[in-house]
C-alpha cells in the first residue's frame, strides 16, 4: 500500500543551498515524493521575526522553488512558526498574521505548515486558542492544505521537561475543537521515533480524530549529539501496512541535502514492498542510485562508522577517511568530507530550550 511521501525541511543548523533543494526536489519526484515543506529553523523571517517580509533575494529565491516544484506536479509550502501568538490573539496579531499571510501567498503555495512546536505550552486554554489561531489561518490563506503542529506533537516526556507540562487531554481537546479538513503533524512515541508502528498510529488517530500526518525525524542529524553522525542507514520500524493509519509522510533530512536522499529512496520501497522489504539491501541499491556503485560500495563498507562511531570518537580515523572520501569528485563524498571537517557541527545554543 502506497501513501504521500515529500520532504520537510524542519532542522536546525546550516541551511542547505537553494541549488540543492531543487536537485532534491528533482530526484525524488519519480519516486513517490509529492511535496517539499520549507520549514528550517534558520530562517527567522518565518519564526522569530515572522511578521516581517522576507528579504527581497530570499523572497524570489522561494518563488523560484516553488515554481520549480510545481512545474514537477510536487506539491510546495511553507512552515509558519508565529512564536507565542496563542498566548494573547488580539486584535493588533490578527491584523499582522493576516498581512504575514498574505504575503506568504504570493509565494504560490499548495500547503502551509502552521507551526507551534518549541513553545511553551504549559498554559490555560492551549488547545481551544490554537484551534482558533489555525481556523483563522485557514481562512485567510490561499494555501489548499493546511497542516498544523501542535506543541505536543509526540508522547514523549521530553518537551513537557522543555516546554512545560502538557495541559490534561490536550490532544483529543485540539483534535475535536479543530476543523476535521485540518492535517495534524505527529512525530511518534518519541521527537526522533525508532518505530512507529500500525497500533501507535491508530490509537493517536483515535486521539486526533483524523489520521495524522507523520513528521518523520529521520535521517534529520541536528543539535549538538546527533550533529555527531551522518544518519545513512535505509529506514526500519516504518512498516508497509502504517499506511493504512497515516495521511501522509513527511520525512525531516538531514543537514547533508545529497546523502538525505538515500534513507528517503528506502522509505519509498518500504512502502511499496511492504512485508518484503529489507533495509540493507535497500540501502545499497539507494546509495548506488544517490552515489554511484564506485562510492555507493565505499559507504557501505564504512557505514558502522559513518552512522553509529560518532565524529569526536574517530580520532585518527578522520584522516584516512577524508582521504579515501576526497578522492572522489562527488558532492555526496563532499558532504563527508565536510562533515568530517566539522562544517555541520550545532552548538546547545543553536537549540531550543522554552
Amino acid at each position: 500500500m502506497n501513501v504521500q511521501l515529500g520532504i520537510i525541511e524542519g532542522y536546525y543548523g546550516k541551511p542547505w543551498s537553494w541549488q540543492a533543494r531543487a536537485e532534491t526536489v528533482t530526484f525524488l519526484k519519480p519516486h513517490g515524493y509529492d511535496f517539499y515543506l520549507y520549514a528550517p529553523k534558520f530562517d527567522h523571517f518565518l519564526r522569530d521575526r515572522w511578521a516581517e517580509d522576507h528579504p527581497c533575494e530570499e523572497f524570489d529565491e522561494l518563488k523560484t522553488l516553488s515554481a520549480h516544484c510545481r512545474s514537477l506536479g510536487v506539491r510546495f509550502g511553507v512552515g509558519l512558526s508565529p512564536l507565542n501568538i496563542f498566548r494573547d490573539f488580539n486584535a493588533d496579531e490578527r491584523k499582522r498574521l493576516a498581512n504575514k499571510l498574505a504575503a506568504l501567498d504570493a509565494i504560490g503555495l499548495d500547503d502551509l505548515a502552521l507551526l507551534f512546536d518549541d513553545m511553551r505550552g504549559d498554559l490555560p486554554n492551549l488547545a481551544k486558542n490554537q484551534a482558533e489561531i489555525s481556523h483563522f489561518v485557514k481562512v485567510h490563506s490561499k494555501a489548499t492544505r493546511l497542516i498544523v503542529c501542535p506543541t505536543y506533537y509526540t508522547d514523549d516526556p521530553l518537551l513537557d521537561r522543555i516546554f512545560g507540562q502538557r495541559p490534561q487531554n490536550y490532544l483529543e481537546d485540539f483534535g475535536k475543537l479543530l476543523d476535521p479538513k485540518i492535517e495534524i503533524f505527529w512525530t511518534g512515541e518519541e521527537v526522533c521515533s525508532r518505530e512507529l508502528s500500525p497500533g501507535h498510529l491508530k490509537r493517536v488517530g483515535e486521539q486526533l480524530h483524523r489520521k495524522p500526518f507523520l513528521w518523520d525525524n529521520y535521517p534529520v542529524n541536528d543539535g549538538p549529539r546527533m550533529s555527531q553522525f551522518l544518519h545513512l542507514r535505509g529506514f526500519t520500524g516504518r512498516p508497509g501496512s502504517n499506511a493504512a493509519h497515516v495521511s501522509a509522510h513527511a520525512v525531516n533530512p538531514a543537514l547533508q541535502p545529497v546523502l538525505s536522499r538515500i534513507p528517503a529512496l528506502t522509505l519509498a520501497e518500504s512502502y511499496a514492498k511492504g512485508a518484503d522489504y529489507e533495509y540493507g539491501a535497500a540501502f545499497l541499491r539507494a546509495a548506488t542510485a544517490v552515489l554511484g556503485k564506485d562510492l555507493a560500495l565505499r559507504v557501505q563498507g564504512d557505514l558502522l562508522t559513518l552512522n553509529d562511531a560518532g565524529l569526536d570518537r574517530l580520532g585518527e580515523r578522520v584522516a584516512k577517511l577524508r582521504a579515501q572520501y576526497d578522492a572522489f569528485d562527488h558532492p555526496g563524498a563532499r558532504e563527508i568530507v565536510a562533515w568530517l571537517d566539522g562544517a555541520y557541527r550545532i552548538g546547545a545554543d543553536e537549540m531550543p530550550t522554552g
